[in-house]
């Protein structure tokens, strides 16, 4: 990492677009040798405008670069054993190579007996407690969490080295917190994180030579906050009451303090759904 007045900005669609110009030049291979092509299945429970928005993404960019992709919609009272039973036929159904189910979902679901019921072979977000538990003990899973690997890939493009860096995460959700930590420890990391209960965070902050923060907080991360030259990975997404979309940081506060900082909109978010591309690619081959 080099120290700079202006942080290195992370831009994640750049970063995608070249994973995802890869993964059309193979499918297209695909197709052209008369191959099946692989195919995602997103299954979403009721009509919240902001899954609807990436649900109708996820599809969107998978046909962009010739896969198939499906949506599946169920109204929000729908019962479990109805949705059980449908994620139990695409388990079945070979022409289906990873299977989505969009969070959260209604209240009256449960979701881990959901998550559970997808087979760990077409898990392609990786929730699974199957590729959970391989990525916690150094095995590979079928697939990994689509964002934490999606943060991962980001850092390679930019050639960021976290081998021996300290390691802060805010946060400690199954989707993001817990399994970044796994896979920066893999990179050989010395890993903390922080949550809620957290005492004197401020002094885990001052320590991270890389940040992840993946709490939901509008802009409550401050510059004056980082160690100098400090890597802040920025999951937030989150809207102000004018509609702006902004992160966790507060991101011109860092620009001077920090070596790179992903922007949001455009930094993990692309990267995110380039990786799901890229898990139901990992899964097709796996079948």
């Amino acid at each position: 990492m080099t120290l700079s007045s202006t942080a290195l900005r992370l831009d994640g669609k750049i970063c995608a677009d070249a994973l995802l110009e890869t993964l059309k030049s193979t499918v297209t291979d695909l197709a052209q040798n008369g191959k099946r092509l692989p195919k995602l299945v997103v299954i979403q429970v009721g009509a919240d405008p902001a899954s609807s928005v990436y649900v109708k993404k996820k599809k969107q960019t998978a046909e962009a670069i010739g896969m198939k992709s499906e949506i599946i919609s169920f109204a929000d009272g729908v019962p479990q054993s109805a949705l059980l039973s449908a994620i139990e036929a695409l388990n079945e159904y070979e022409g289906v190579d990873g299977i989505l189910v969009q969070l959260p979902l209604p209240k009256h679901l449960d979701e881990s007996a959901v998550l559970e019921a997808i087979s760990p072979s077409k898990d392609v977000d990786g929730f699974h407690p199957f590729n959970v538990g391989r990525l916690g003990a150094g095995l590979s899973p079928y697939a990994l969490p689509c964002t934490p690997a999606g943060m991962m890939s980001l850092l390679d493009f930019y050639k960021i080295d976290v081998a021996g860096l300290h390691a802060v995460i805010v946060g400690r959700s199954n989707i993001v917190g817990k399994p970044m930590a796994q896979l920066l420890l893999k990179a050989h990391a010395t890993v903390t994180i922080c949550h809620s209960r957290t005492k004197n965070i401020d002094d885990y902050l001052k320590q991270a030579d890389i940040l992840v923060l993946a709490v939901g907080m509008p802009q409550a991360f401050k510059g004056e906050q980082l160690k100098k030259g400090a890597v802040v990975l920025d999951v937030g997404i989150n809207r102000l009451p004018n509609g702006k979309l902004v992160g966790d940081a507060d991101y011109a506060s860092m620009l001077d303090v920090a070596s790179a900082v992903t922007p949001v909109p455009g930094g993990v978010g692309p990267m995110t759904i380039a990786t799901l591309l890229q898990n139901t690619l990992k899964l097709y081959y796996q079948h």
